[in-house]
């Protein structure tokens, strides 16, 4: 019997317990404030967006916003960041992704400092993570170690296969489970004989990007199966994983919509006061 992991519960719980902690603050001045930078008219990256700013606002934080032009040049978005950077009451910066092709993303995020980055997104936090220091960690991976908790899944000693190799989720996600004492296989879309090598996995998270990459032949019997993929069809919303095939056959499942998704905010909630208390504590 598979058991489906509700991303949604999980997530309330994160964002009452983020809400209560802020709601405890009692000088104006240390309140978090989240600053999200959107540059550019991409319709997914508003929403995004909107729903993150409407999500600060619940949790009684302060929400900073900025929003530029497609045609920002990389000076004007570096002016902004670092306008941001300097202020006390921005307790943490957020650059939506993806920016306009002409605009180097990276060289800008880098620009936030590691402090405020609550996306974990700097060269800086991802040099923490690896070394297995403090810091701010991505907030994907950082939700799905939450939902693993959550549901007891034990991490010590169990073999993990991240499908999927980005700096956002895949890479940061083998790290993390690295640090709980997994033993951890990285693989892709490109990785030959895929099948052999998820078929091995007790815990399987799959953040390759391709809908409908993986179903029942890659999966052991009883595994936990986690679905980071979302994409739109013309009648639904779909995961790399080929859910239906898993039923009765995975252990453990996320479902899309609904599984890790409403982790990747409750996160972002989570180190924005994260970020404020460290800031807290070190004046």
């Amino acid at each position: 019997m598979t058991t489906l992991i509700d991303g949604k519960k999980i997530a309330r719980q994160i964002r009452a317990r983020v809400a209560e902690q802020t709601a405890q603050i009692t000088t104006s001045e240390a309140v978090p404030g989240l600053a999200t930078v959107l540059v550019g008219d991409d319709a997914a990256s508003a929403v995004y967006v909107a729903a993150k700013r409407r999500a600060i606002r619940e949790a009684g934080m302060q929400d900073i916003h900025r929003r530029l032009p497609s045609s920002a040049t990389h000076s004007d978005v570096a002016r902004v960041l670092d306008e941001l950077a300097a202020r006390s009451d921005v307790t943490g910066i957020l650059l939506q992704l993806p920016l306009p092709d002409h605009l180097d993303a990276t060289a800008l995020i880098d620009r936030i400092p590691a402090g405020k980055d609550v996306d974990g997104l700097t060269t800086t936090s991802a040099g923490l993570l690896a070394r297995g220091a403090l810091g701010l960690r991505p907030c994907t991976p950082a939700g799905i170690m939450e939902l693993l908790d959550a549901e007891g899944v034990p991490l010590q000693g169990a073999h993990a296969v991240v499908v999927g190799h980005s700096a956002l989720v895949g890479r940061p996600m083998a790290r993390m489970l690295l640090e709980r004492d997994a033993t951890v296989t990285v693989a892709h879309k490109h990785t030959r004989h895929l099948t052999a090598v998820t078929r091995a996995a007790d815990i399987l998270v799959v953040a390759a990007g391709v809908p409908g990459l993986i179903g029942a032949e890659h999966v052991k019997p009883g595994a936990v199966v986690v679905d980071v993929g979302i994409h739109r069809t013309p009648t639904d919303l779909i995961g790399d994983v080929r859910a239906e095939e898993l039923s009765g056959h995975a252990g453990l499942l996320t479902p899309v919509p609904g599984g890790v998704g409403p982790m990747t905010i409750a996160m972002l909630l989570a180190n924005t006061l994260q970020a404020a208390q460290a800031t807290q504590h070190s004046t």
